[in-house]
């Protein structure tokens, strides 16, 4: 192509753009008054991911003063998902929340079923102009997780356990790890993945062989108990997931990474409400910013001085000028995964297949 028609190329694409942007947006509009159902994948007071979505759930109905219909322990299946929305749309349900990424396809067929019924998923990776996914951005609080692990540790060998090598988990492992590393350079990472999003027995046997392999902080990236009991019973330190799971460990507990989904939801389906909802075609995608994570309060355990670099690091990743994968980023085998100057954009987040220099472990 010529340089003047790469030029008039370029002004068509702009000129679109602009058309584009000039365009009101629509808003979603709900027919009739907003009826909020909830759709678990298992007990929603389970201890770990679905209590942290039930407790959003009361708090929107404190808030919004609505009253909100939930069903439990429905397959990440789709013919039980399908049976599940249908009965609650046949009721007059206008607005339902997925609970897992494993409801994704089902729940994006459901939206183009009944265009009026507005959908949201937790952890979704579907969208349509009814429907949108949403996670928050643990990778940011995990960092500040490992920094704190890397401050307790005296062996300078720490373990995380972890259910499957997708990206959000992997994400979560070298947050982890990078984390530790800008604390204590040499530190060792161990990770273990079971394979598995709940099987407390796997996961107190993979602790004690973290444990056993001289690794004295163990960073739960799951909902069971077994891994703090373990830790506990072992005198060593432990970071909890999506809960505050000081309970589980009141001795060697430093800190949880703590979903806050309240922080989404509540804004979000306050505007169902008030038929302001603009759902993206990207997902929803917020962090420690916006509230959706964060710490629970940290231990005595953490040296003061650790403490204070996690304050301070944390108040960089709320303002946006500390990004957790800016470049240069290494993967074990020495590859240069982010460019010195360059930061991972959300679709490598999404799609991470790695594990960077210092954790020991394996993604295949």
């Amino acid at each position: 192509m010529t340089t003047i028609a790469n030029r008039l190329a370029r002004r068509s694409v702009m000129a679109a753009m602009a058309a584009l942007l000039t365009l009101p947006a629509l808003a979603f509009q709900i027919e009739g008054t907003p009826k909020i159902a909830f759709i678990y994948g298992a007990t929603a007071r389970d201890g770990g991911w679905n209590e942290a979505l039930d407790n959003a759930r009361l708090a929107v109905e404190e808030n919004l003063g609505v009253s909100i219909a939930t069903v439990e322990s429905i397959p990440e299946e789709a013919t039980a998902l399908k049976n599940a929305i249908d009965l609650f749309v046949g009721r007059g349900f206008n607005v339902i929340v997925g609970t897992t990424y494993g409801y994704s396809e089902g729940i994006l067929e459901a939206a183009a079923q009944h265009p009026s019924v507005a959908f949201v998923n937790a952890s979704g990776a579907t969208n349509a102009g009814n429907l949108e996914g949403f996670y928050t951005r643990t990778y940011q609080a995990w960092y500040l997780a490992g920094m704190a692990a890397a401050g307790a540790s005296q062996t300078g060998k720490i373990g995380i356990v972890a259910g499957f090598p997708i990206g959000v988990v992997n994400w979560d492992v070298n947050a982890f790890a990078l984390g530790a590393q800008s604390i204590n350079p040499e530190i060792e990472t161990t990770v273990i993945y079971t394979n598995s999003w709940w099987d407390p027995v796997a996961e107190g046997e993979v602790t004690k062989a973290l444990l056993d392999e001289g690794n004295d902080v163990i960073g739960n990236n799951l909902s069971s108990a077994a891994p703090f009991i373990a830790a506990e019973e072992a005198g060593a330190k432990s970071i909890g997931f999506q809960l505050d799971m000081s309970r589980h460990a009141p001795n060697g507990h430093l800190t949880s990474v703590q979903f806050n989904w309240e922080e989404y939801l509540l804004p979000t389906l306050a505007a169902l409400v008030e038929g302001t909802w603009e759902p993206s075609e990207w997902g929803a995608f917020p962090g420690m910013a916006e509230g959706t994570v964060g710490l629970t309060p940290l231990s005595d355990a953490v040296p003061a001085d650790v403490r204070a670099q996690i304050e301070d690091r944390q108040a960089q990743i709320i303002a946006g000028t500390f990004e957790v994968f800016a470049g240069p980023v290494v993967a074990q085998d020495g590859t240069v995964k982010v460019a010195e100057g360059a930061v991972l954009d959300d679709g490598g987040l999404w799609s991470m297949d790695f594990l960077v220099k210092g954790v020991s472990g394996s993604v295949n």
